[in-house]
């Protein structure tokens, strides 16, 4: 065939074959060569003439994906993960030392939280139960992400709030929240800010929570050295819309 052509246009082809390869890419390819005489010398002349060679079009199967039934079990979201062991163990040597109750120092910590040991508040509170950094100064805190080290040194104002209000709850909380100088502004009552009333709210619901998780134990033989415990938080609403907490 490519003897016949070169010999149409003038060029006389003495002889002429062709392979098949592969290039460095593996892709097959034609590779012709060509002798003939060149017609000004009169010397043989080798030409070689690489052509790729046409792949044809391979079909592929299309793949079908049976679609999966996903039940209403699935759909729901996960439950809670259990409190490490750790932090409940933390709680429970804070309140020991300090004469509380864990479930409240859970409750402030649920509420404060959520037991994020590296949360900060917009407000610079830091770490479990946010502490801000004079009130962790105050009371010996030396590394607020530390979970023990927080755990111990708002167990620690918890309780001298409780002992600066006489053991009243809905005082010493509001003072932890919103401090001790909005308390005395507002003449040893609960401040009227929503923020405020709405964490002692949201404190006391921890706390009946505690409560009902709470396995039954037998009576001690005698009462505890410390008060019995966080008593129930009330609202009263006085007649001039005044909002008061009380002990219940």
């Amino acid at each position: 065939m490519l003897s016949s052509c070169f010999k149409l246009i003038g060029i006389p082809v003495l002889a002429a074959s062709a392979i098949w390869a592969a290039d460095a890419a593996g892709a097959p390819r034609r590779i012709t060569s060509v002798v003939r005489a060149d017609p000004r010398t009169g010397r043989l002349v080798r030409s070689v003439i690489v052509t790729p060679k046409p792949v044809a079009a391979r079909a592929v199967a299309e793949t079908v994906v049976a679609p999966r039934v996903v039940s209403d079990a699935a759909l729901a979201p996960p439950p809670p993960p259990a409190l490490p062991r750790a932090i409940d163990d933390l709680v429970d040597q804070a309140a020991a030392r300090n004469g509380l109750q864990p479930q409240l120092i859970h409750s402030v910590i649920q509420v404060e939280s959520a037991y994020n040991p590296f949360a900060i508040s917009p407000k610079g509170a830091l770490g479990l139960m946010q502490l801000i950094p004079s009130t962790a100064r105050r009371f010996g805190v030396s590394d607020v992400f530390n979970p023990a080290d927080n755990i111990e040194g708002g167990a620690r104002y918890l309780k001298y709030l409780l002992d600066l209000y006489n053991w009243n709850y809905p005082l010493a909380l509001a003072a932890y929240n919103a401090g001790e100088g909005a308390v005395a502004k507002y003449g040893g009552h609960v401040p009227p800010y929503k923020e405020t009333r709405d964490y002692l709210i949201s404190v006391e619901k921890q706390l009946e929570r505690s409560r009902e998780r709470q396995p039954a134990v037998a009576p001690a033989a005698a009462p505890p050295a410390a008060p019995s415990g966080p008593a129930h938080i009330g609202q009263i609403v006085e007649s001039d819309g005044t909002v008061r907490y009380v002990n219940r």
